[in-house]
């Protein structure tokens, strides 16, 4: 286990190891600040920070191999850590992040001696069914006090399964252990970090070039089929290194209201797959993207063709990265899950309160996993470009929540990680407008020497832009 000090290099180095990064990269890496930087047991400050960081690397990198620019990167652990807690302000407003049933419940009693389960329940179908399967009438009437009468009646794990059966969202608590020895969390443990498979034998493509003053990935052309929290975020440090990135929402699927923050950078469109005039024009764009991203419940868009390996076929050359929760093998592959639900059933939960010392469960101080899975996504997406540019081939990169925690646990404790309170966000953030109003938000806490991150286009309401790219010299707006 690395020591307190080589921590955040040490993370970082197993992340660009599992990307097949040349070591002497890591050379021109800054990573400023130790744990503990938020009040946790975990090294959440050191993944914050190395899997951004890694990240921004592969980005760096891949501009070099366009350009010859060599780059120094910088990150601020504080800095990436607060920006891994998705905070901003709308109007000077903080929206609500959490649905008032969200929540972790005690099951077989108040004591919770049948266990104790996590409700997601920020979409509203996901409430209305969680409150359906225990007998509650649907709508936004139901109270917690409710739905923690109804849970008497059940034990933890019958929950668990029964909302898996039915499409739902819902975790089981368990310790590490528990965990371990759960079929899931072998398969998890077998599984690589970034999952890597070649899809055929396209020859390299030809990348726009890039100026010297030019962000690394300007000209790139990134696809954005994600939701929820760790795509989004992904996508959106992509467009922060100069990415054309967009967004595509189903016009009849809920968003979270943090879409205004994650959708700095994008350009952001409407289409139903199910309907052929937009398949048609979904395909086109699909037919000019360097990079497709997605992060949907394991074997949707599969259902609806639009799999790695029929997209490689169609369009080969073309990278593809997809998230899941749980990672592609073992026997919850294909289950839905949330960053706060694997927290759950894998061990964390139970894991920091022990180390606080008080309570049944306690997360963890923000959605690491979705935001270190998001990362890297960007450095799957940057490094299996570089692979496509030097050896041909279409790429598949897969990632998981899951798999991100298991990589954060092997990061090790941190004593006294409580005894920090939060820092201030008000250094971090920067105020510009946006199609949602006057947004506050952290800058993106990556700094890369001579091209610095920046979002260039504002967030907009999904559908507020054509499925369409912009024309290579059209102004970024």
């Amino acid at each position: 286990m690395p020591s307190l000090d080589d921590r955040p290099a040490s993370a970082l180095r197993q992340l660009w190891q599992a990307a097949g990064g040349a070591a002497d990269a890591l050379q021109r890496v800054s990573l400023v600040g130790a744990d503990p930087v938020l009040p946790s047991s975990f090294a959440v400050g050191s993944a914050a920070q190395a899997s951004l960081a890694a990240g921004a690397l592969a980005a760096a990198e891949l501009g070099r191999l366009r350009n010859g620019l060599v780059q120094q990167l910088s990150v601020d652990m504080r800095h990436a850590a607060l920006e891994a807690c998705t905070h901003f302000l709308i109007d000077g407003r903080a929206p609500p992040l959490w649905d008032k049933l969200s929540g972790l419940y005690p099951c077989g009693g108040d004591d919770g001696a049948g266990g104790w389960v996590r409700i997601h329940a920020n979409f509203a179908h996901h409430r209305d069914g969680a409150l359906r399967l225990l007998g509650l009438p649907e709508g936004d009437g139901a109270e917690p006090a409710d739905v923690r009468r109804a849970l008497q009646r059940w034990n933890a794990l019958d929950v668990e399964r029964s909302a898996a059966d039915a499409g739902l969202v819902v975790a089981a608590l368990r310790r590490f252990d528990e965990w371990d020895q759960h079929p899931q969390g072998q398969a998890v443990a077998r599984q690589p970090l970034l999952q890597w498979t070649r899809l055929g034998n396209a020859p390299p493509r030809v990348l726009p070039p890039l100026s010297l003053q030019a962000r690394p990935l300007q000209g790139v052309r990134v696809l954005d089929l994600t939701r929820i929290l760790a795509g989004p975020v992904g996508a959106r440090a992509l467009a922060a290194h100069g990415a054309d990135v967009l967004l595509v929402n189903s016009p009849h699927l809920p968003n979270i209201e943090a879409l205004a923050e994650t959708s700095r950078g994008k350009l952001s469109a409407h289409a139903d797959l199910r309907e052929p005039a937009d398949r048609e024009a979904f395909e086109q764009v699909l037919g000019d993207a360097h990079v497709f991203v997605q992060g949907y419940r394991p074997g949707g868009l599969q259902q609806l063709g639009y799999g790695a390996e029929p997209i490689a076929e169609r369009h080969p050359g073309i990278v593809v990265v997809s998230l899941s929760a749980y990672g592609p093998s073992g026997p919850w592959s294909g289950r839905r899950g949330f960053d706060s639900l694997v927290q759950t059933a894998s061990g964390f939960n139970i894991a920091e309160a022990l180390a606080f010392g008080s309570g049944a469960a306690r997360a963890l101080p923000m959605q690491i996993l979705d935001h270190a899975t998001g990362h890297l996504m960007v450095l799957a997406a940057c490094a299996a470009l570089q692979r496509q540019q030097r050896e041909g081939g279409s790429w598949h990169v897969q990632v998981s929540l899951a798999r991100t925690g298991q990589w954060l646990r092997g990061l090790g404790r941190v004593p006294d990680g409580f005894a920090v309170g939060p820092p201030g966000f008000t250094p971090y953030i920067e105020t510009t407008d946006s199609g949602f109003g006057r947004l506050s938000a952290l800058r993106h806490a990556a700094q890369l020497s001579a091209t610095p991150a920046a979002w260039e286009r504002p967030s907009m309401p999904p559908g507020s832009h054509p499925l369409a790219w912009p024309p290579p010299d059209r102004p970024r707006r």
